[in-house]
């Protein structure tokens, strides 16, 4: 007998700032800056689930996608914008409760890279989640072939688990699933 998967009670606040970012619900306005940061860029969505947006109407799909996910509770994403400027972002970082569980994704602009935004923002809603009743575990995964990411990871306090292997399709690279390292932190 299955047992239905517990529901999660997580429910982040819309906007979240640390130091030097402001974490908040996507807006429709979000739409050319998303588009002009990573959304049109091979390079920066080499990595995840997504191909390119071809034109800025994607974007705009996708962030009425977002906002539906907002409205069910079933996942939560998040612009990533300096905080000088919050109406500016040039990324974002998705956090999706199950059960006892969260898990993370994320994507900058390549002008963003290295700079520690990623590590800054995955470790904000990693601390956040894990303060949460009933939260015991935050993960995310990475292609195999993306050390940067699980450098992230590792900042942010998740420790490497494993490979998954052939664990997820991430269409810019290959239409065949991929090898995926997954990093987890625990609640004490």
């Amino acid at each position: 007998m299955l047992l239905p998967e517990p529901i999660s009670i997580v429910r982040p606040p819309e906007l979240i700032r640390t130091s030097r970012l402001v974490l908040r619900r996507p807006v429709a306005a979000d739409a050319e800056a998303l588009f002009a940061a990573y959304a049109s860029h091979i390079e920066t969505v080499r990595y995840l689930t997504w191909t390119p947006h071809r034109d800025v109407a994607d974007t705009v799909a996708s962030l009425r996608q977002r906002d539906e996910e907002w409205r069910e509770g079933s996942s939560f994403p998040f612009v990533i914008a300096p905080a000088a400027a919050p109406d500016s972002p040039f990324g974002s970082i998705h956090l999706r409760p199950k059960g006892h569980a969260v898990s993370f994704g994320y994507v900058l602009g390549r002008s963003q890279w290295a700079r520690g935004y990623a590590t800054e923002a995955l470790t904000c809603l990693v601390d956040w989640s894990l303060s949460q009743p009933g939260v015991h575990r935050a993960c995310a995964s990475c292609d195999a072939d993306n050390p940067a990411s699980g450098r992230v990871m590792e900042k942010a306090g998740m420790q490497y688990e494993g490979t998954l292997r052939r664990f997820v399709v991430h269409p810019n690279m290959s239409g065949e699933p991929r090898d995926a390292m997954m990093y987890a932190r625990f609640r004490s």
